[in-house]
């Protein structure tokens, strides 16, 4: 049936990619929006700050002192699907199913293997400085309101089905990402600079809703 041109159009959450080495930037649009998010938080105050450090001797007031902004992680689940493409005879999906799909997901985890061979080679060389495999800057997007700078923390993938060449067709991906803050980046970094835009748009929408609120109480 033909999508009326009146319904408002559906964006799509994705998590994006970008790697300095790479110009072309790894993008993974969700096929279908997952229909739940959990986000957890967990305060930043400098009393928990210093107990990890193993300092006992605190200062009460140390205990509503925050130290940054909150961890958060966020806890969703993404189903891939390739019914659709295989109905079409997509000359991937025949092929390779969703393996595609999944190895996009799972190279966010991934050293590079440029890096991985370079550092090989340095170290038979006798090179004393490797050099660290940094990993790209991965965006959760989730609409305009949040872009943020995340770290894939566990990835659990249930495969539903399969093809006659035991390529997964159908699959369940459990992912927990870690959201990272200027705590985590550099204040002045893509990334650092992205998460500070988020927290003032929270400040921004919280002030709008006090208001609101005031405004409600002022009038009875």
């Amino acid at each position: 049936m033909a999508t009326s041109p009146l319904s408002p159009r559906l964006l799509r959450g994705a998590i994006v990619a970008l790697d300095p080495a790479n110009p072309l930037a790894s993008v993974i649009l969700f096929q279908y929006n997952p229909e739940t998010m959990t986000r957890s938080l967990t305060p930043r105050t400098a009393g928990a700050d210093l107990s990890a450090q193993g300092k006992s001797d605190l200062d009460p007031t140390e205990a509503k002192r925050i130290s940054g902004p909150p961890k958060e992680s966020i806890s969703l689940k993404m189903a891939i699907d390739a019914t659709d493409r295989l109905e079409q005879a997509d000359t991937m999906a025949v092929t390779l199913g969703i393996h595609p799909q999944i190895a996009t997901l799972e190279m966010l985890m991934y050293p590079k293997t440029l890096s991985v061979l370079t550092n090989s080679a340095m170290s038979k060389a006798g090179t004393m400085e490797i050099v660290a495999m940094e990993a790209p800057l991965t965006l959760f997007i989730w609409g305009g309101n949040r872009i943020l700078p995340v770290r894939v923390d566990r990835m659990d993938i249930e495969e539903l089905a399969y093809d006659v060449n035991l390529n997964p067709i159908r699959a369940d991906v459990d992912l927990t990402l870690e959201v990272l803050s200027y705590k985590d980046l550099k204040l002045a970094s893509l990334g650092g600079a992205l998460f500070m835009a988020h927290q003032v748009s929270k400040e921004l929408m919280a002030t709008m809703e006090s208001l609101k609120n005031v405004s409600s109480i002022a009038k009875g």
